[in-house]
């Protein structure tokens, strides 16, 4: 396994990051396609077992029972200290007000349910899930550093927003004293590459670490354009991420396909290994629902591709509108 500071934090992260929205029960959230914990721990074994250090959950993910398997899991196959735990906070593991947000009630209830269902006293990175336009964001801001400050966090994140957002937020904290985000978890891949344009050079400029969603495109990257799976299918959020700029993103699809021919390796690898070709990347967060799944991503690590098979990838791409912020 490769390993990598987090930014410009002293924390070493693996070169993979294992997301863990697959792993809990669809019938306590909104992802049908998730897997039980019986079949959810091989996978967290495997990854734990091949160094992989770095898991990714969030609060809502099954309403909770993802980081519920993952607290068990790092209990079970390793030390908590040689672990890097993140989730988040913004949307709701529950119904009713005040929680779902970033208000300083909403995080602070949050903080101690993930704890719990975790089964540990901290968490490595906590993480807000999206932006909150009912919150100021110095009520966010300063609520996170005394969650912080309180020892249940050591680092905080964010995810997809826009780059003024961002900058806005390093900015606040900055003036005041509070603790700084250190990561940054956008939507980045192959066929979706918007935030190329501003967020990837504000964390660059600022020291920011980049661990990006959907590294391989809910999977189309990796299969036919017209091939689909029961995610596809039944992922609402997903099936509305790839569908603007479909006789561009086919082409990137097929030069996927036609490289790893060539090469002889499964497609994911390709796909994936461009994405951690791009200098200003920590870590991609890959999903795994099959054991081949995690093999790909870790062999991804050691493929060097040449600058011809590079612009090969990139050279169909073209602008799409912005999604993935809410």
């Amino acid at each position: 396994m490769h390993y990598t500071h987090l930014g410009k934090t002293g924390l070493q992260v693996s070169r993979l990051c294992l997301g863990c929205m697959s792993y809990g029960d669809g019938q306590r959230g909104k992802h049908a396609w998730t897997l039980s914990e019986a079949d959810s721990r091989p996978f967290l074994r495997k990854a734990l077992d091949a160094g992989i250090n770095f898991l990714d959950t969030a609060n809502s993910y099954s309403d909770g029972h993802s980081e519920e398997i993952v607290g068990r899991a790092v209990l079970d196959f390793a030390s908590r200290d040689d672990v890097v735990i993140a989730t988040k906070v913004f949307f709701s593991d529950s119904k009713g007000p005040n929680t779902e947000g970033l208000s300083r009630k909403a995080i602070f209830r949050n903080i101690d349910a993930s704890l719990k269902r975790l089964g540990t006293d901290y968490v490595d990175l906590y993480q807000i899930h999206r932006w909150d336009n009912h919150t100021p964001i110095e009520e966010t801001l300063e609520a996170l550093h005394d969650v912080v400050k309180a020892g249940k966090a050591r680092y905080i994140g964010a995810s997809s927003m826009h780059a003024w957002q961002f900058a806005k937020a390093l900015y606040t904290s900055d003036r005041h004293g509070w603790t700084r985000f250190v990561s940054m978890q956008p939507h980045y891949n192959l066929i979706y590459r918007e935030e190329e344009r501003e967020m990837l050079k504000l964390c660059a400029s600022e020291g920011i670490g980049v661990i990006p969603w959907s590294p391989l495109a809910r999977g189309r990257l990796t299969r036919d354009w017209d091939e689909t799976t029961n995610r596809q299918d039944t992922d609402l959020v997903g099936r509305n991420l790839y569908n603007a700029t479909e006789d561009s993103d086919r082409r990137i699809v097929q030069a996927v396909a036609d490289i790893a021919a060539e090469r002889g390796v499964p497609r994911a690898q390709i796909a994936l290994a461009w994405v951690l070709h791009q200098p200003i990347i920590t870590a991609p967060i890959v999903g795994a629902t099959k054991l081949h799944h995690l093999e790909d991503a870790i062999a991804a690590l050691d493929i060097e591709l040449s600058s011809e098979e590079l612009q090969r990838l990139q050279a169909d791409y073209v602008p799409h509108p912005v999604t993935g912020l809410r």
